[in-house]
């Protein structure tokens, strides 16, 4: 089993990583391959809505001078997938957003492709719009027909400056929770 973790922060290592990175210690420590893929400053295209995902079927978006095939080709191979972000003016951040348009019409055009998939979303911010990116990220995993485990509290914490968080014993305690429960819920559909 595979879990992948998409940082949707522009800061690499920052608040968003630390939390993902708590999760799959957890994941990691039940025997489950984890990886991180983090977005990054380097921008992502948006969906140009231009359909040929829906004549190609090939798991690949028609748009092909980003990155963006690759982290699809990810999230198809993993069992489970993390997509974390900041809270940018209460919602996910541009190349989350990106990657979930962009990946979410390519799994359509497929069969839903991520169907029962395990998906949980992670979010940070520095004080306020956490619950709306919250729900932005689960709306990918539901409208995708994916599996949401829940954890102890709403998987977010808090921190403006690049490792506030660590500070956060609420938030960290529970992104172990949440990995606990991906792990067993993993575990479980596997048999």
């Amino acid at each position: 089993m595979k879990v992948l973790a998409i940082n949707g922060s522009a800061r690499l290592n920052g608040n968003t990583a630390i939390m993902l990175n708590t999760a799959l210690a957890v994941l990691a420590a039940e025997g489950i391959e984890t990886e991180l893929v983090q977005l990054g400053p380097k921008g992502l295209q948006g969906c140009i809505a231009c359909y040929k995902c829906f004549e190609n079927k090939d798991k690949r978006c028609a748009v092909n001078d980003d990155r963006m095939n690759g982290y699809i080709e990810k999230m198809v191979a993993a069992d489970g997938i993390l997509l974390g972000s900041p809270t940018y003016f209460a919602d996910v951040t541009t190349n989350m957003k990106s990657l979930m348009d962009r990946a979410g019409m390519v799994a359509r055009a497929n069969e839903d492709m991520f169907q029962r998939k395990v998906g949980a979303a992670v979010v940070t911010a520095r004080r306020g719009g956490a619950i709306h990116t919250f729900d932005t990220l689960n709306h990918f995993f539901f409208i995708g027909q994916m599996v949401v485990p829940g954890s102890s509290y709403w998987n977010m914490g808090y921190g403006r400056e690049p490792g506030q968080v660590s500070g956060d014993d609420e938030a960290l305690a529970t992104m172990r929770t949440l990995g606990r429960n991906m792990a067993w819920l993993l575990q479980k559909i596997a048999g």
